[in-house]
């Protein structure tokens, strides 16, 4: 499972799929195909055939918040449907967390205290029957400000990989 912030206001609401038509879709749908977590080729469209494999995203918050920014009010209410999301996926083992906010409230649904496992890009935690990865968002500011860039991003999902096999 990939855990992201929210739904994106051009991409998700508009097209149903997470990701698809914002920028952080390109990077996250390429990186999926290339490591064999999804199939077909990714055009921002919903009809575009892609198709996950093994895998499911879902968001730590429900709605689009103002300013990409939720408030923890949100993040708390909108973390039953994570957790539903967690608890419904039988044969889960590795869960992606995109960014702190993900990573946090990942922790909260799983019931793992934070300081068990602090959030750091690369960083590996095992979260009660899960492995949890870290990366940082791949959100068009973090790959502009290089906070993020492709290889960093790609590394993660090959670790996932690789622990999978």
């Amino acid at each position: 499972m990939i855990v992201g912030l929210a739904p994106g206001l051009q991409g998700a609401n508009r097209t149903g799929r997470p990701f698809t038509g914002d920028f952080a879709g390109d990077l996250l749908y390429a990186t999926l195909i290339e490591y064999g977590f999804a199939e077909g080729a990714y055009q921002a469209r919903p009809d575009d055939g892609l198709k996950l494999i093994d895998c499911r995203i879902s968001n730590a918050v429900r709605c689009v918040p103002p300013q990409n920014k939720p408030l923890p009010a949100e993040i708390s209410t909108c973390r039953q449907f994570l957790t539903a999301s967690l608890a419904s996926m039988r044969n889960l083992s590795a869960i992606v967390a995109l960014g702190r906010v993900a990573h946090e409230s990942t922790l909260k649904a799983l019931n793992v205290r934070a300081v068990e496992a602090p959030f750091a890009h690369g960083a590996i935690h095992q979260a009660g029957a899960y492995r949890l990865y870290d990366s940082y968002h791949c959100s068009r500011y973090n790959t502009n400000t290089r906070v993020l860039t492709p290889e960093m991003f790609r590394a993660v999902f090959a670790r996932v990989r690789a622990d999978l096999s």
